[in-house]
Formats: C-alpha cells, sequence, structure tokens
C-alpha cells in the first residue's frame, strides 16, 4: 500500500533510516526535524498519516499531538509514536494524549510498516463511508438547479456575492456543485484527497454551510458557481 508520510525526529540519523525503509517500502515520505517543523508543513499538505518522536526540543511529541488534535483539518490524522521512552507509563500517556499506535526503540522496521499499513486502510475505510453516494447527490444538484429555475431565474439574476476564496477553494467548489467526490476531486487537480478534505473544509467554514448539499445550494443561489 502506498501514501504519503510526515515522519517528525530530531535524530538525523535515525530519521534518515526510517525515511529510506519507508521509501523502499511504497511510501512518499516528508522528514523534518522538528514538531514546530511539522505544524509548519500541515498548513500547507496533509499527510495520510504522522510519524513522531515524542522528546523532542521545544514542542514535544505530546503537545504537538495535542495541536494536530485541536485543530477540525487535522484531527483525522493517524499518529504513530516512535519512540525511546518504552515504559507501561509512557505507552499509557501516549494512548491517553490520542495517538494511534505507540513503537519503543529499537523497533523492527517491518512490524512499522505493517501499523502505517493497517492504520491508512482504515482510515480510507471511515473515508469511503463517509463520503455521500455519488448518484443521490447529483440528483440533488440537479434538483436544486430545477428548483432555482422555477423560483423565477434567480440563478442567473442574483448578483454574486464577494467571498475570500483562493483559487484553489475556487477550483475545488465548481468541482463539488459538479457533484465530484473528493477522490475525482484530488486526481483531477492532481494532489491529495486529504487536501481537497481541507479546502472543503474551509469552504464549509466560509460559507457557514455544513454539507456538500448546503455548500452546492448556497453556490448555486449567489452565482458562485456555472
Amino acid at each position: 500500500m502506498s501514501g504519503h508520510l510526515l515522519l517528525v525526529d530530531d535524530e538525523p540519523g535515525l530519521r534518515e533510516a526510517v525515511q529510506a525503509y519507508l521509501e523502499d517500502s511504497g511510501f512518499t515520505v516528508t522528514a523534518v526535524s522538528s514538531a514546530q517543523a511539522a505544524l509548519d508543513y500541515l498548513q500547507s499538505e496533509i499527510p495520510d498519516l504522522v510519524i513522531s518522536d515524542i522528546m523532542m526540543p521545544q514542542v514535544d511529541g505530546y503537545e504537538f499531538l495535542e495541536s494536530l488534535r485541536s485543530e477540525s483539518h487535522l484531527s483525522h490524522i493517524p499518529v504513530i509514536f516512535l519512540t525511546a521512552r518504552g515504559m507501561k507509563r509512557d505507552r499509557i500517556q501516549g494512548y491517553d494524549a490520542g495517538c494511534d499506535a505507540y513503537l519503543s526503540k529499537p523497533f523492527d522496521p517491518d512490524e512499522l510498516v505493517a501499523i502505517v499499513n493497517n492504520l491508512i486502510r482504515r482510515q480510507a475505510a471511515a473515508r469511503d463511508e463517509a463520503e455521500p453516494n455519488l448518484a443521490s447527490l447529483a440528483q440533488q444538484i440537479a434538483e436544486l438547479r430545477t428548483m432555482l429555475v422555477k423560483q423565477g431565474g434567480k440563478s442567473t439574476t442574483v448578483q454574486p456575492i464577494k467571498l475570500d476564496l483562493t483559487p484553489r477553494e475556487e477550483s475545488v467548489l465548481q468541482l463539488v456543485v459538479q457533484g465530484l467526490m473528493n477522490k475525482e476531486i484530488a486526481s483531477q487537480l492532481n494532489t491529495s484527497v486529504r487536501n481537497i478534505e481541507k479546502y472543503v473544509s474551509r469552504l464549509f467554514v466560509k460559507t457557514g454551510t455544513s454539507s456538500r448539499t448546503e455548500l452546492v445550494r448556497f453556490a448555486l443561489e449567489n452565482n458562485l458557481a456555472s
């Protein structure tokens, strides 16, 4: 199984070794040396999974995980703690903090790969269940368009409202209105499904909507999409 992983560890030797092994196992890996660097990276890219050390200067693994879980567009990312702190109380603290798996150093790299594959599969299955049925959504969009036409051509006479959308958010909005799912949008825009989820979440916030159907209705009623 492939996927995009973010590796966070302040030990250069271990970081490079783990990165090399994971890449040899078919993953794309971005490696950073601190939790702050990871948080900065996550503002623009959403990986499929994060592997993090705990004992790091300035921001430790627990604080890093707390930051992830507090952000709505990051809270779903699986996190594996990979650390020298292997006592039972440390593992309990890790799971209490919200990590999905905990591996103590030294570790078996094949076990790490197995855990990564399992967590990515679980996330993919959960994502598929959460996405609305494409046929149903397409029907709802068609019904919205018909309703707006019956209301006197409202969709073509209302002046568009001004929203502070980035070019990428605008592109995602247009494709959502067409009835495309996140996987299809990601393919068309050559980016990850995680990033599309982030953009859709931002569109919900900026339009005051909470579902794709509401977002499509808002866009059509305000001439934000053709």
